[in-house]
């Protein structure tokens, strides 16, 4: 458990905080930001973290009340992200419900049933889909500084495919290679998904902001 006093401590490096409690998605975080002089945490190591009330209507509204609030309350460096699944033939859906696609309390197998359903009968070609990432930094004072977006455009398959991954990544194929995020794996992904997009476009800022050098 980390705590304000070594948290805070200047005799090691900046302290960044995942606003996430999410393990899998911590894991695919940390890994997008090895090699950075940083201590990573995540909000499982703060009993007080706050429970964010996501009223935003886009993804870039969510991303920004995560980490703002998180980083007021905590006191400390938040990297927020708000992220989800669009399908064209579903208007867009689910968007920014994805998490909770088929209701609360989130559940990734519920979710993807409901999925599979709105999507019985519409052929391959009209099942076009989009994940979306978007990411905020904030200081410790909850002031959003840096903030970028990424996207993967690819297509929803009707059969389950894989076990690496997380929420819809069975279902989620890329096109050019003929496999879902599930198949593909966490190296892969790394490179590919959405939410490796928008951190490598971040990167600068947050180096810059955190004070840490090439």
């Amino acid at each position: 458990m980390l705590t304000e006093d070594n948290a805070s401590s200047p005799e090691k490096s900046p302290l960044l905080v995942l606003g996430t409690g999410n393990r899998k998605k911590r894991l695919e975080l940390e890994q997008l930001l090895a090699g950075l002089s940083l201590r990573l945490a995540t909000l499982a190591d703060f009993p007080n973290a706050l429970e964010v009330d996501e009223t935003g209507t886009t993804f870039g509204e969510n991303a920004a009340l995560k980490a703002g609030q998180q980083a007021r309350h905590l006191k400390q460096w938040v990297l927020a992200e708000d992220s989800g699944l669009s399908v064209e033939a579903l208007g867009g859906a689910p968007g920014v419900w994805s998490a909770r696609y088929a209701g609360l309390p989130s559940n990734d197998e519920r979710n993807n049933a409901k999925l599979m359903s709105e999507l019985e009968g519409v052929p391959a070609q009209r099942r076009h889909a989009w994940y979306t990432c978007y990411v905020c930094l904030a200081n410790p004072a909850g002031e959003v500084v840096a903030q970028s977006v990424g996207e993967c455009h690819g297509r929803i398959v009707s059969e389950r495919r894989g076990v690496s991954g997380f929420g819809y990544d069975p279902y989620f194929e890329l096109l050019e290679y003929h496999l879902t995020f599930a198949e593909l794996g966490l190296e892969v992904k790394g490179v590919l998904s959405h939410r490796a997009r928008a951190i490598r476009m971040i990167l600068p800022q947050l180096k810059a902001c955190l004070g840490l050098g090439e």
